[in-house]
């Protein structure tokens, strides 16, 4: 490759330009992988998709080199070069198609976080091809796989799905803990997984939580919180990683009591979610965002409270912080949010012009996400506005 790039240069040509003669001549006499693989990362460096995709087919007509393009695909995906491990990754995919691998299972879970993007339903149908091979891997990845599944299925609001492998991240976490406390070594048997396990514990009892809000029982979700909180008693680390862990679910598990509450129609304590969440940047936009559907469900005003946070309403303001969530997150719950204030503005102070705009920046950005539930739920009440300004004129 250097000899290539002195060539190129000394001509005056461009790096890559003899690279689709630099593929044939790879493969003009023997299979040479100390030539490839250095081909194949210049051509991810130049963006030359069209060539990593020749020698892809062409070292695939010999299935012995299946494992040498998946060890290039992974240091690929680990130094950030995603579209060029994604065509080795389909390439293993379509060699080993009709095997139980987990190597197909690892290359289809790459796969899937690259497909990952802003489009909703794109992103469920990702994760529906996905969700097969998610068992066949190893707890290495398996927990966090499920993580990401779990996030996929609650942007797209289906919350039994979420439960569903909430309760599978909780059993295989739980095993995987108390198989490494009864190890008389415990170093040797406990998985290198991206996070401690006994967070994944604390996570799925969470997610079941918050699937059983969205679903309406309050009561199954406020019982949930007690598992979630006070980690301190069964954790066994207790290094400062641990320590912050359990203060970061205890946190969300009071922030979450006072949220179940007001949902459940204890309207009185809404200050005092308030006066708990002011000191909390990081949550204030998903608490705000959930003050106003309670607000819009039991019908009373929360004007003082929206003026105390305007600095965190996302569309007057850049400042607002959201934590640890995925920005395809964020923007779902950024268009809820829209949507439920154009509500609360239309219901409580008839302010048809500011909840028109709300709700057509909210319908614009369901468009650019490709969430048809979102964006119906926005033309509907669109619908809804303009019957109501229609009547006015009357």
């Amino acid at each position: 490759m250097n000899q290539l790039a002195a060539i190129t240069s000394g001509m005056g040509l461009p790096e890559d330009y003899f690279y689709n003669d630099y593929v044939e001549e790879c493969f003009s006499f023997s299979i040479s992988i100390r030539r490839i693989r250095p081909f194949i990362f210049r051509c991810a460096d130049f963006e030359r998709l069209d060539c990593i995709r020749q020698v892809t087919i062409l070292l695939l007509e010999d299935l012995s080199y299946v494992s040498v393009l998946f060890d290039i695909a992974e240091e690929l995906f680990a130094n950030n070069k995603h579209l060029a491990a994604a065509i080795l990754y389909r390439g293993v995919c379509e060699a080993e198609k009709y095997q139980h691998s987990e190597r197909l299972a690892i290359c289809q879970y790459r796969l899937f976080v690259i497909d990952l993007g802003e489009d909703i339903e794109e992103n469920v149908r990702a994760a529906t091809q996905f969700e097969t091979y998610v068992n066949r891997l190893d707890e290495t990845y398996q927990l966090e796989a499920l993580k990401l599944l779990m996030n996929v299925f609650g942007t797209a609001h289906k919350w039994e799905k979420v439960n569903t492998l909430a309760v599978e991240m909780q059993r295989i976490a739980t095993i995987q803990y108390e198989w490494c406390g009864c190890s008389v070594r415990p170093a040797e048997v406990e998985k290198g997984t991206e996070r401690p396990l006994y967070y994944y514990i604390l996570y799925a009892y969470l997610a079941q939580s918050t699937a059983s809000e969205k679903c309406g029982d309050y009561k199954r979700a406020l019982e949930l919180v007690s598992l979630y909180d006070g980690g301190e008693s069964w954790i066994r680390e207790k290094d400062e990683q641990a320590q912050h862990i359990i203060r970061q679910f205890s946190e969300w598990a009071v922030a979450n009591r006072y949220l179940y509450r007001l949902m459940s129609g204890e309207v009185h304590i809404i200050h005092e979610y308030a006066n708990y969440i002011a000191t909390r940047k990081a949550e204030i936009f998903t608490a705000l965002w959930h003050m106003i559907q309670a607000a819009n469900l039991y019908h009373f005003n929360i004007d003082a409270i929206l003026e105390r946070f305007a600095e965190y309403v996302p569309y007057q303001s850049e400042k607002a912080e959201f934590g640890e969530y995925k920005p395809a997150i964020i923007k779902e719950r950024y268009v809820q949010f829209l949507g439920d204030l154009a509500v609360y503005r239309f219901n409580e102070s008839k302010d048809i012009h500011s909840a028109t705009e709300l709700m057509l920046e909210g319908l614009n950005q369901s468009i650019a996400m490709g969430s048809s539930k979102i964006m119906t739920s926005c033309l509907t009440m669109f619908e809804k506005i303009r019957d109501h300004i229609e009547l006015l004129k009357k």
